[in-house]
C-alpha cells in the first residue's frame, strides 16, 4: 500500500504507474482518493478544533458559575451541546472517510522498480541469464507420473479418491527424494546464515490482507468455515506476519529466515496437459527464504536471495535460467520479480520452479512493521523468495537426472539424505 501523502503530492507517477502495469481502469480511482483524503482531513482539522474549543468553554463555564451567572453559563452549555453533536458527526464522518480510503489505497499497485521492462503479461517476461548446459538426451524421456510410476512412487487414483483431483500420493524412493530436497535445501539455507523456522500454517485475515491483494487472495486462499483463518498458500505469509505490529530496533536488521510448510492452493482456472500430475496442485511442501532489511538493503538482498536458489539448483545439475517478470505479470504489491526456470528435457524448453519477490515497504505498511532508526521510525522492507518447492522441483530433477535404463542418478549434495544412494533404480 502506497503513503497516502506520496499519492496526494505525486499523483501523475501513480497514474503512469497504473499505465506501465496495465491497470487502466483504476486510473480514476487516484482522483477519488486524493478528493477522499482532502474531505478527511478537513474533517479531521474541524474535529480537532472543537475538541480544543471544548476545553476552552469548560473552563468559561466554570468560571461563570463561580460568578453567579448562571444563565450566560446555560447559553454557553447549549452552544458546548451543538458543539458534540457537530463533533460527533465529524467523528463519523472521519470513519467512513478512513474506510473509502484504505478500501481504495488497498487496490492501487505498488510503484515498480524503473528497471522494470515494460509488458501485458507472462508472455513479455525478459530472460536474464543461464545457468549450465540444457541437455535433451538420445532417448525418449516419459511424462513426468510415469518415471515416478516406474518407482511404485506415485498413487494419483488413490488421492482422487480421498481427496479429489489435484492431490497425490508419493511412496517409497519418490517420497524419500521429495523429503531429502526439502532437508538439502533447509541446511543449503542455514549454511548460508538463514535461520530456520517452521511457522504456523493458518493465518488471520487481517495478516492474509498485509501480505497480498485482494485478488491473489480470492484466486489462492482457503478459508477455515466459521473462524477468521486461512490456511498458508506460502510460508512466506506467515513469516512476514511474525513481524505485524512490531517496532524492530535498526542494528538487528536484516532479518534473514527460512521457512519450511506445506502449502494450500486453490490453483483455479483451467491447466494444459504439461500441468497434470504434480505440476500444478492444491497441496505442496516448501522450502522458503524471506528477508526484512532496511530499504537501502533490498536491492541488495533481493539478487542474494534469487542467486541462492540458482545455486542449489546448480548443486543438484539441473540447469536453471531466470526471468524478469514485466510490469503487467507483477502482482500489486511487488517492485520487482525474478523468476527462476528450471529446463525440462522431455519438453525441450525451462519451465517455473520459484519466484523472487522485492514487495519494498508495501507489505511493511499494511502489517505496521516499523524500523527504529536513528533519525526515527520508518517502515521495513520484505523480501521472499523459494528456496525449492516439491514435488514439481521433482519433475526437473528427475528429468534431468534420468539414464537410458530408467535408473536415476542421485546428486553428491543429496546423497547423504538418501541412505548414500548414488542412483534410484526402477521397480517397473
Amino acid at each position: 500500500m502506497l503513503d497516502m501523502k506520496f499519492v496526494r503530492e505525486n499523483p501523475d507517477i501513480v497514474k503512469q504507474n497504473l499505465k506501465n502495469k496495465f491497470q487502466e481502469e483504476k486510473l480514476p480511482l487516484v482522483d477519488e482518493v486524493i478528493e477522499l483524503d482532502q474531505r478527511s482531513r478537513a474533517a479531521k482539522q474541524e474535529a480537532d478544533e472543537l475538541r480544543s474549543n471544548r476545553n476552552k468553554i469548560s473552563k468559561q463555564i466554570g468560571a461563570l458559575m463561580a460568578q453567579g451567572k448562571k444563565d450566560e453559563a446555560e447559553e454557553i452549555k447549549k452552544q458546548v451541546t451543538a458543539n458534540s453533536e457537530r463533533l460527533a458527526e465529524l467523528e463519523k464522518l472521519e470513519d467512513e472517510l478512513t474506510g473509502k480510503i484504505t478500501e481504495i489505497m488497498m487496490t492501487i499497485p505498488n510503484i515498480i522498480d524503473p528497471s522494470v521492462p515494460i509488458g501485458k503479461d507472462d508472455s513479455e517476461n525478459v530472460e536474464v541469464t543461464r545457468y549450465g548446459e540444457p541437455v535433451v538426451p538420445d532417448f525418449e524421456i516419459p511424462y513426468h507420473t510415469e518415471i515416478m510410476e516406474r518407482f511404485n512412487g506415485i498413487d494419483l487414483d488413490a488421492a482422487g479418491r480421498v481427496a479429489g483431483n489435484g492431490f497425490y500420493y508419493l511412496m517409497g524412493d519418490i517420497a524419500r527424494l521429495h523429503s531429502a530436497v526439502i532437508s538439502y535445501a533447509r541446511d543449503f539455507m542455514i549454511d548460508r546464515g538463514f535461520t530456520y523456522c517452521v511457522p504456523p500454517f493458518m493465518i488471520r485475515s487481517n495478516v492474509v490482507t498485509g501480505v497480498m491483494s485482494f485478488a491473489e487472495m480470492d484466486a489462492m486462499m482457503y478459508k477455515i468455515e466459521g473462524e477468521d483463518l486461512y490456511l498458508i498458500g506460502t510460508s512466506e505469509h506467515s513469516m512476514i506476519g511474525k513481524f505485524i505490529d512490531t517496532i524492530i530496533d535498526e542494528d538487528t536488521l536484516p532479518r534473514t529466515l527460512t521457512s519450511y510448510s506445506p502449502c494450500f492452493r486453490k490453483e483455479k482456472g483451467a491447466h494444459g496437459i504439461e500441468e497434470r500430475g504434480v505440476y500444478r496442485i492444491h497441496q505442496f511442501e516448501k522450502q522458503e527464504m524471506i528477508v526484512v532489511c532496511k530499504p537501502e538493503d533490498s536491492p541488495m538482498w533481493f539478487d542474494k536471495l534469487w542467486q541462492n536458489t540458482v545455486d542449489l539448483f546448480r548443486s543438484m545439475d539441473i540447469p536453471v535460467r531466470t526471468l524478469e517478470c514485466c510490469s503487467g505479470d507483477l502482482a500489486d504489491l511487488k517492485v520487482k520479480s525474478f523468476d527462476v526456470e528450471a529446463w525440462s528435457p522431455r519438453q525441450k524448453k525451462y519451465f517455473e520452479v520459484g519466484s523472487c519477490s522485492n514487495l519494498g515497504d508495501a507489505q511493511a505498511r499494511r502489517l505496521k512493521i516499523r524500523v527504529n532508526g536513528k533519525d526515527g521510525k520508518y517502515f521495513a522492507h520484505t523480501l521472499n523468495n523459494t528456496v525449492v518447492a516439491p514435488p514439481r522441483m521433482l519433475i526437473a530433477f528427475l528429468e534431468n537426472n534420468l539414464n537410458a535404463d530408467g535408473s536415476v542418478n542421485i546428486p553428491e549434495v543429496l546423497r547423504p539424505y538418501m541412505g548414500n544412494k548414488d542412483k534410484l533404480v526402477p521397480v517397473k
